[in-house]
């Protein structure tokens, strides 16, 4: 089915441009191109004339079809460009000069464009090719090892799983996600799953202040996406891309066996003064949970695009279909994709463009429980290993040892989620050139998606006392609830249905003024307003009794609910906009001294008539050194200077926050009865106002010798007036039923760090080149202020209904650990009796804490023997990418390593019979057996309290891609009517070196920022091997 679909668009595209492909009558154009240095040839140069392109081979020869008159460029990454107009098909010398590494090339920064050269922030641009080869579903995922100070954590490695986007650290408590606009479309993160990466033609980075241009969504960083666009006087291209890829797990958890665990249940339960269990602990490997549960899946990706254009119109088509089953659950776990994007620009006049952009989306995702105490892998871990996965009646095992682990599979095969969504994005702009210095550019833009979500849930008995029965018994009878005195009813099989909408609009109106006065003085300008709004509106509802305890009748529609009184209804609304102007001034003067101005006024409606404006400025400057007179050097090739300070904001807060709202309950006193009522829900706060990032930057860019890139970022980050919703006091009358406190501006972060990029490529040559990128982030995070009469806010807890394991308090970085350090195991009764801290309840064999407040006991009632553990944010992030070409072969990888953040271990049950990991054969057992690992027991003790038992090293390096290709000689291709055909196959997460016992040390924060590095039993990164092609004609 999908190749005739392929067929048929490619009948649609020949079709729409067989017109253009009547050239006249044309000549075959060979040549040669080498280095202006050394004349050896060079590859993979790009040839290209008005009616198609060629690539050089191995000895740097091409073949081009073309006609007298028409101009030639070649280019070729590292050198000056050169074109030359053909007069006749005599054999062509084409000999190019090396370039200051591409210095010249122009990067989008926002309602405006930059040189490289001339830039004065820091930004990082990150290529197509550099996507394209990493075969992977999301476009967030791309830029992980990429650009420093970039940190993209994976939420969940299921398919269509979200990931955490972090520029220059965490800033805020809340929303710490970057804006991001693709081609100037406002893109929500969540929604990235929706962009095909094989689209995007680059990807910019703006990292400091100079981002202020876009106001109070720059606070956490912009990131400008810009997807791929034609070529004037272009015969149509196309190309299709195509792979195919296995996916197993990457790591398995190292649990006991069935005999493993018999032993070391005896042992705890003699230890907790209880009979052993197990009379014969001869049991072998018995059930292997995990490979029950993990199970090789595919993946697939199709691609088809074309570009071209006329003189006056450019044009860029394309088409893609991806699909990935999961690791965990196969189809129950499965993410879809089907895109199509539309880019055109048409020369209306000599003075007037229209640009059009359109990307439309249809995803759908299936999921299972994940990340969290309940999900699928929690319970994988602690089933133990010596019940079998089916009964004998062919029912699945209860896991009745343990009352809150139910089997996996089982879970599995009676969860039902599904989720889809269609997803419109556009932009229609015309740009009017009133001169050759100035002009108008007037944008609509837009965005609006369709979200529906079905969630049935049968009715299904795990087992007797399982709280997640919803069965009352193995035959599945319906449970009866009363709903009044003598009336009861059936509560059934149950479906919960929505559809929610989201659109959002903006318009922008700007002028772009750009004049050089003589030599020495040249300025730009740009000048504009922007209005924006966003709307959203959703319908839910659920239904009890759906037929025959199927999904297959799992609809709203077939409820047979007795009167539908069980069955309910919810809705939502909300709009919000935003009213900005802004302006931006530049002066270079000798082209060497460079100097820009910011200025942007926003007016939010997410805030009240006290603080709804707000002034974000930035100023930078840049000197470019190369560029004196007097500097002279073989070396180096160009050197730049650079500073800037800039003022951002942050909005990332619920609509109208600043109101007080009545959703509430209450109970009043009327005529001595008690009458349920509505009370204050939340407060008011008509002075809340926005986050406020300011941050400098003093930055060093240079070329060595042609061939070495470099950038040099320290900054400094702060964030002030921070959005919280902390406790209050009940006195102000928020903590009725239903009641929230109130938003407030208080607290500071602080996030500092140096940022070292360098870029390496080779002369190419004949047979040879060889590139290498390499990106390096030290980062300090630390939170200044709390709010006043407030110690700290807490974060996640540990284990089931633990001790808080997490914080947001003024000292230390977000969301650190906190908890009690060990200092080895007690090894005697005499050692416990000796000690000079009094540890109560302690026995030999159980962990020993240390004295944090010197008071002479460890005091397990407060937390005044607690203290940090470690954090989850790590302090050097680092990238390395090399690139290989020997003749027609090539091979790639990417490798990405975190240092210096640390995991919590919480996906172990603390439970008498609930599995457990390996380690633990390492127990305390006796006088000297250990002094890391305690003993075991039934019997309550102190080990299982929070403390840097349960904490691990998270640091970890990732091969991510490991690719080998081939590229078919053009004179093959050429014979097939091709313009190239490459050959790959690749691997993915192909080995990860870490000292983590987890699945997968690369964890984001699924439960919020103060729940990064808390494992629940992470859903892993699976490892793929796949084979692939692209193939250009």
């Amino acid at each position: 089915m999908r190749n005739s679909h392929i067929r048929l668009v490619l009948g649609l595209f020949a079709f729409l441009f067989i017109g253009q492909a009547l050239n006249a009558q044309s000549i075959r154009l060979n040549g040669r191109v080498s280095d202006a240095r050394d004349q050896s040839a060079l590859y993979q140069v790009v040839a290209k004339g008005p009616n198609g392109s060629s690539l050089t081979d191995a000895k740097g020869d091409f073949v081009l079809e073309s006609s007298v008159g028409e101009r030639i460029s070649f280019q070729l990454f590292g050198y000056e460009s050169y074109e030359l107009t053909v007069k006749n098909a005599e054999f062509l010398n084409i000999r190019l000069r090396p370039s200051a590494q591409e210095l010249d090339e122009i990067v989008v920064t926002g309602y405006g464009s930059s040189s490289k050269k001339e830039m004065t922030g820091a930004a990082s641009v990150v290529k197509s090719e550099e996507i394209t080869k990493l075969n992977i579903p999301r476009m967030d995922q791309a830029l992980q090892g990429q650009v420093a100070g970039v940190v993209i954590n994976t939420n969940s490695g299921s398919p269509g799983g979200s990931t955490s986007i972090r520029i220059r650290g965490l800033s805020t408590f809340g929303d710490n996600d970057p804006l991001i606009l693709v081609d100037g479309v406002v893109y929500d993160s969540e929604g990235l799953n929706a962009l095909n990466p094989n689209d995007i033609a680059s990807i910019n980075v703006l990292k400091d202040g100079t981002a202020s241009i876009f106001g109070v969504r720059a606070a956490n960083g912009v990131i400008l996406i810009e997807t791929k666009k034609g070529r004037k006087d272009a015969a149509p291209s196309f190309e299709y891309s195509s792979y195919l890829g296995i996916q197993q797990t990457a790591r398995r958890l190292g649990l006991l066996n069935a005999q493993e665990y018999a032993v070391l249940k005896n042992n705890a339960f003699i230890n907790g003064g209880q009979d052993a269990p197990f009379a014969n602990t001869a049991l072998g490997v018995g059930t292997d949970w995990q490979s029950a549960v993990f199970a090789p899946a595919m993946t697939s990706n199709h691609s088809l695009s074309a570009t071209g254009g006329t003189e006056k119109t450019t044009y860029s088509i394309g088409g893609s279909l991806f699909s990935q089953d999961g690791i965990v659950g196969g189809e129950k776990a499965n993410f879809s994709r089907m895109t199509a994007r539309v880019n055109l620009s048409t020369e209306m006049s000599d003075r007037l463009q229209l640009n059009s952009v359109l990307l439309f989306t249809h995803e759908e995702r299936k999921t299972l429980p994940e990340n969290g105490i309940g999900s699928v892998l929690y319970n994988t871990i602690n089933a133990y290993p010596t019940e079998p996965l089916m009964q004998s009646n062919g029912n699945y095992s209860y896991l009745a040892l343990v009352s809150d682990i139910i089997n996996p599979l089982a879970q599995m095969a009676n969860t039902w989620n599904q989720s889809g969504v269609n997803k419109l994005v556009g932009k229609e702009e015309i740009v009017y050139k009133a001169s050759e210095d100035l002009t108008w550019t007037n944008r609509l833009n837009y965005n609006y998606a369709i979200v529906d979500g079905r969630v049935f849930s049968p009715l299904v008995w795990y087992g007797p006392g399982k709280a997640q029965n919803s069965a009352i018994n193995a035959q599945l009878d319906a449970p009866i609830v009363e709903l009044a005195e003598g009336f009861t009813l059936e509560r059934g099989p149950s479906v919960y249905q929505n559809r929610d909408t989201y659109g959002d609009i903006t318009f922008e109106s700007y002028i772009n003024y750009q004049h050089a006065f003589g030599e020495n003085h040249e300025v730009k300008a740009t000048a504009g307003t922007s209005v924006f709004t966003r709307q959203g509106k959703g319908m839910s509802a659920w239904a009890f009794n759906i037929p025959n305890n199927s999904w297959e009748y799992a609809d709203l529609s077939a409820s047979q609910a007795a009167g539908g009184y069980l069955n309910g209804a919810s809705s939502f609304f909300f709009e919000e906009r935003l009213l900005s102007a802004f302006g931006r001034a530049e002066y270079a003067y000798k082209k060497r001294y460079l100097v820009s101005g910011v200025l942007r006024r926003d007016g939010s409606s997410k805030f009240g008539p006290n603080a709804r404006w707000g002034i974000f400025p930035a100023i930078s400057g840049a000197w470019i050194i190369s560029e004196e007179p007097d500097f002279q050097s073989t070396a180096i090739n160009f050197a730049k200077l650079r500073l800037s300070y800039g003022r951002s904001g942050n909005d990332q807060i619920p609509n109208f926050a600043y109101r007080a709202l009545l959703n509430g309950e209450g109970v009043y006193p009327f005529n001595d009865l008690l009458t349920p009522g509505i009370a204050i829900g939340r407060a008011a706060n008509p002075d809340l106002k926005w986050e406020s990032t300011q941050q400098t930057n003093l930055g060093l860019d240079l070329v060595l010798w042609n061939q070495w890139n470099m950038a040099f970022n320290a900054f400094v980050k702060q964030t002030s007036d921070l959005l919280f919703q902390p406790d209050v006091s009940g006195v102000l009358g928020t903590y009725s039923a239903g009641g929230y406190p109130p938003f407030i501006n208080a607290g500071d972060v602080r996030n500092r760090g140096i940022e070292w990029e360098v870029g390496y490529a080779s002369t190419p040559k004949r047979s040879n080149q060889f590139t290498a990128n390499f990106n390096m982030t030290l980062l300090e995070n630390k939170v200044m202020r709390v709010p006043d009469g407030v110690d700290f806010i807490p974060g996640a807890g540990f284990g089931v209904g633990g001790n808080v394991a997490t914080r947001f308090e003024a000292g230390f970085p977000i969301g650190y650990f906190h908890g009690f350090v060990t200092d080895g195991v007690f090894q005697t009764q005499a050692e416990i009796d000796n000690s000079s801290v009094l540890q109560a309840g302690a026995r030999p064999g159980d962990l020993r804490y240390v004295d944090i407040n010197g008071d002479g006991a460890i005091n397990f009632s407060d937390n005044s023997d607690k203290t940090q553990l470690g954090s989850p944010i790590p302090n050097i992030t680092l990238g390395l990418n090399l690139s290989y070409r020997i003749k027609a072969f090539d091979i790639s990888t990417n490798l990405y390593a975190a240092l210096g953040q640390e995991i919590i271990r919480n996906y172990e049950r603390q439970q008498p019979y609930a599995n457990q990991l390996d380690y633990n054969i390492g127990r305390w057992t006796g006088d000297g057996s250990s002094n890391t690992i305690p003993r075991l027991s039934t019997s309550l003790t102190r080990n299982t309290v929070f403390s840097d038992f349960y904490v691990e090293k998270g640091d970890f390096l990732r091969i991510r891609n490991l690719q080998v290709g081939y590229t078919l000689p053009t004179g093959i291709t050429s014979r097939l009517n091709a313009k190239k055909l490459r050959a790959y196959v690749s691997v993915n997460n192909l080995y990860t070196l870490t000292s983590y016992q987890g699945f997968d040390p690369d964890i984001g924060n699924f439960g919020g920022v103060l729940a990064s590095g808390v494992d629940y039993g992470f859903y892993p990164q699976a490892r793929t091997l796949m084979a692939g092609l692209t193939l250009q004609f």
